[in-house]
């Protein structure tokens, strides 16, 4: 009896990531109908390499090893299945994904007991799904029968067609199952999760699907056989079923989850939406809850979104909102978007406060977009646009879902946390960040640069990739779409070497020289200008001590 250790293939995952970010973007909110879901995974000192398990068939009898939280969790052996999908990152063969950010629900909520962590569900989940909804049916049937052992999880699970919002929750110690709901994002519009539950009211049925063991709403719903008896049985909630909210049940917000978590999407939201209506949930974001309770759960966007246009809302540091972190002082002389002080802090006469929490952050291990594409062929229509690091810090490089090996740079050998490798994507990346955090606003149009430069060389040439892929049988698409993501993961490495060196050359002792097409040229050195909120700051603290007197006659 042939044994797979799932273990090996999730280690990458090991840490769990408490601080990330879902944008989700339906078929025909989109440019050219792709669905599109999205990944920041934050979490200090992780780091994400990107994982490939390769697609087989299974004989009968076969198991998998299943280990529980901890080092010392005994190891549990589950059925295979009869067929798995090859998954490269959060993305299978078929253009399924799956991406998660955590909530973490009531006290008392986690059953440590189960056997499935969130990583592990979402992977079985790829290998065993050919539809989003499939895959949601998957990861219900998997919970109930090994038990979830994880805490409250929201997931965005889409396919080429379709996308979906799921959230999940356990039921305790000693019961093995989870409560859930799954509702389908319309088309036409957009959503997105931060680490807060954000499902509510759901449609509801009398009639529970038999064969599947959970309700299905037509098209538009799914949930679990308990999610609302439990509730009652605990005391979560009193009240008629139709008026049942799973947020206010295994989730309520506090002050944290609204302005940490909740004013992420409103973001998102506000560069899509209407401006002057979205700023109107202000008062939400500020915690007056008596003014308003909630934001939307999608809206449907102004103009179709991108591609790019996602790429960049995962950058988004609140930059022309009224939490922007640009303008005032605690950004430094560099106007930096970049806070070192954790999210809550203490003045210095004791008064409680807090820093903003935006999408990009210095702490992520990787980032990723995924693009599904029902109109291309499986190979080549799923794309994950991947990196390692701050997603406002990195070239997003394209990798398709059929590729049988995974670039150098991504590998989980070249990147160790311990040591620093110019092989290593991670390590690179950092390299130039940490060069750039310190002095934002003189260094980031460089890095934007050589950004921008990558990512429109990536997407001119995807049109010539998959005009080939057409051309090509399902046999010689696997080794050149693999080729493909190797050389644009080389390109990266190599651009953002000749990059650091710029950095290190071009803004030497803390002066500029100029520069052109990201070589150093000749030409007077300048000293970049202090933002004028720090100067001003400078000024009111100091009084005339920098003040120049007037000249004398």
């Amino acid at each position: 009896m042939k044994k797979w250790i799932l273990s090996a293939i999730l280690s990458c995952w090991a840490v769990a990531s408490f601080a990330c970010t879902n944008l989700i973007v339906g078929k025909k909110a989109s440019v050219d109908g792709s669905v599109i879901c999205t990944y920041n995974c934050d979490a200090f000192g992780m780091i994400s390499p990107l994982t490939y398990s390769a697609p087989g068939r299974h004989a009968e009898g076969e198991k998998i090893a299943l280990r529980g939280y901890g080092p010392d969790a005994p190891v549990h052996y589950i059925d295979q299945v009869g067929y798995t999908y090859g998954v490269v990152g959060l993305m299978n063969e078929k253009q399924v994904s799956i991406v998660e950010t955590t909530w973490g629900g009531r006290d008392g909520l986690m059953n440590q007991e189960g056997l499935l962590d969130y990583f592990t569900l979402m992977d079985l989940a790829l290998q065993r799904s050919a539809s989003a909804r499939e895959a949601i049916a998957v990861m219900d049937g998997l919970v109930r029968e090994y038990g979830y052992g994880g805490p409250g999880e929201s997931f965005a699970v889409c396919d080429k067609d379709e996308a979906w919002i799921m959230e999940l929750v356990g039921m305790g110690p000693g019961r093995k199952g989870g409560v859930w709901v799954a509702l389908r994002v319309p088309d036409d519009c957009i959503c997105a999760y931060a680490n807060s539950s954000r499902i509510r009211q759901f449609p509801q049925t009398r009639k529970i699907d038999k064969k599947r063991g959970f309700y299905v709403v037509g098209d538009e719903c799914m949930y679990s056989a308990e999610v609302i008896s439990f509730a009652k049985e605990m005391g979560f909630y009193e009240g008629p079923d139709e008026g049942f909210s799973f947020r206010e049940a295994y989730g309520p917000l506090d002050f944290s989850a609204v302005r940490a978590c909740e004013a992420r999407v409103w973001s998102f939201f506000r560069r899509h939406g209407d401006k002057e209506e979205m700023d109107g949930y202000l008062p939400f974001i500020n915690y007056q809850l008596d003014v308003c309770d909630a934001l939307p759960l999608w809206i449907k966007p102004q103009s179709k979104v991108s591609v790019r246009d996602i790429m960049n809302d995962m950058r988004d540091h609140y930059e022309g909102t009224a939490l922007d972190m640009t303008v005032d002082v605690s950004a430094g002389p560099w106007a930096s978007p970049y806070r070192n002080q954790p999210l809550s802090f203490e003045s210095s006469d004791g008064t409680p406060m807090f820093r903003e929490r935006p999408i990009g952050c210095q702490q992520s291990a990787m980032t990723l977009v995924c693009q599904m594409r029902s109109f291309l062929p499986d190979e080549v229509g799923g794309v994950t646009y991947f990196n390692m690091d701050d997603a406002s810090m990195v070239a997003y490089v394209p990798v398709y879902c059929s590729i049988n090996r995974v670039p150098e740079p991504f590998r989980r050998e070249n990147n160790n946390s311990r040591e620093f490798s110019t092989e290593s994507a991670f390590w690179m990346n950092n390299f130039v960040a940490n060069m750039v955090y310190p002095r934002y606003s003189t260094m980031i149009g460089d890095l934007r640069d050589a950004q921008t430069e990558l990512e429109d060389y990536y997407a001119a040439d995807q049109k010539e990739v998959e005009a080939t892929v057409l051309g090509m049988t399902p046999g010689e698409r696997i080794p050149y779409l693999t080729g493909k993501t190797e050389a644009y993961a080389d390109r990266m490495m190599k651009r953002w070497a000749k990059l650091a060196k710029l950095l290190i050359v071009k803004h030497n002792d803390q002066v500029m020289q100029p520069s052109e097409d990201g070589v150093v040229v000749a030409g007077r050195r300048t000293s970049p200008a202090y933002a004028p909120a720090f100067i001003d700051a400078v000024k009111a603290q100091t009084g005339n001590r920098y003040v120049k007197p007037a000249e004398k006659e």
